[in-house]
């Protein structure tokens, strides 16, 4: 009984700080997703694609989330974007208080999209909000399809999710039909996006999702 009373103050305080985090954004207009997803299902090659396609369109940060070094946060800097890392020394996800630590370093006024890319790891990033307006989920196909019913509440939580690396499909034994209906049975409004990070695959049906968060959020 006493950790799930301790549970449930931590998740608490966090709802508080993420609530605080998501009147700031509302008030900048800025449209924050939360991405999230195993250790190397591409969230960050996604990004490189998203920067590289949005770049002359709209205005967007990243919070970059990982365990140790500034390897992700590197590879977002080589595109001009403001990225700032946290590194949560062991930690399996970022928190709204973590967000709000950083979100100074940041020229809010000046922002149309701010991705938080959060720490690789299909279960605890989906507790946490950290003030979003929506959350994602990277699936890469090399995983295997049993993983929405393995992991249930990231693609719950998520409002889109993006199976990646759907250029080597022939190679690996994932039932993509099998996977998309799992997923939607788990979450029968979810948006599901076959990608490849490679080639480039879903890349603009992805943006343009994007796009038009970013316009509702603006009152476009």
């Amino acid at each position: 009984m006493a950790q799930v009373t301790v549970m449930e103050d931590i998740l608490g305080k966090n709802d508080r700080i993420a609530a605080e985090n998501q009147a700031l954004f509302a008030d900048k207009k800025i449209f924050v997703i939360n991405l999230m997803g195993s250790p190397g299902s591409g969230k960050t090659s996604l990004l490189e694609r998203t920067m590289a396609a949005m770049k002359d369109k709209i205005k967007m940060a990243v919070i970059e989330g990982d365990l140790f070094t500034s390897k992700d946060a590197d590879r977002i800097a080589e595109y001009d974007v403001p990225v700032i890392q946290i590194n949560t020394v062991g930690g399996c996800h970022l928190d709204a208080a973590m967000v709000q630590k950083v979100l100074p370093q940041l020229d809010l006024d000046n922002l149309d999209l701010l991705v938080v890319e959060n720490v690789g790891n299909l279960v605890c990033p989906a507790e946490f909000a950290v003030g979003e307006d929506e959350k994602g989920v990277v699936l890469s196909i090399t995983e295997g399809d049993d993983k929405p019913m393995k992991y249930p509440l990231i693609f719950k939580e998520s409002a889109i999710a993006l199976l990646n690396k759907v250029d080597i499909l022939p190679y690996c034994n994932f039932d993509m039909k099998s996977a998309k209906e799992d997923i939607t049975t788990l979450h029968p409004d979810i948006k599901v996006v076959e990608i490849a990070c490679t080639t480039g695959q879903g890349i603009e049906e992805w943006c343009n999702w994007l796009l038009e968060k970013i316009q509702a959020k603006k009152g476009n």
